[in-house]
């Protein structure tokens, strides 16, 4: 996993346990039990998150990065670093019900109080009308199919 733009490391929280294997029941009832029984004023944000970053990119926009790998975080805290560095690795850990990353973009660097900022991409393709279309500056919807180019 690749810094997306130039920023700061303002978070790195890591030494939570991988998941050994997904099980697709175990992990949605896990899933479940934290949509609706997660308290953020006194839960341990790991139980969601695993192990996972956070960026500031802009003054008011910060990059968060979940789910990483175990021991694979490869920056620090405070830590200056341009886009295209390694971060650290994509992994199953917090409430993971596969090894993902999940990446968001938000107003500031608590991930219990955040709130969502749209994300638009430099180049991607996205499906319409039966093929793929390169489009710069994009900002997919959630109907959107698209895929990131190489």
């Amino acid at each position: 996993m690749y810094a997306p733009c130039d920023g700061v490391i303002v978070k790195a929280v890591d030494g939570y346990p991988e998941r050994a294997r997904a099980h697709v029941l175990t992990d949605t009832l896990i899933a479940f039990k934290n949509a609706l029984a997660f308290n953020p004023a006194k839960d341990d944000i790991r139980t969601v998150a695993g192990n996972y970053l956070i960026m500031r990119c802009d003054p008011n926009v910060y990059a968060a990065f979940a789910h990483l790998k175990q021991g694979s975080i490869a920056v620090a805290v405070g830590q200056s670093v341009k886009k295209g560095d390694l971060l650290g690795k994509v992994g199953h850990s917090g409430n993971s019900t596969a090894p993902h990353l999940h990446f968001q973009l938000m107003d500031r660097a608590d991930l219990r109080t955040a709130k969502g900022i749209p994300c638009a991409f430099e180049r991607i393709e996205l499906f319409q009308n039966g093929e793929w279309k390169t489009v710069s500056r994009a900002v997919p919807s959630r109907e959107d199919r698209f895929r990131f180019l190489k």
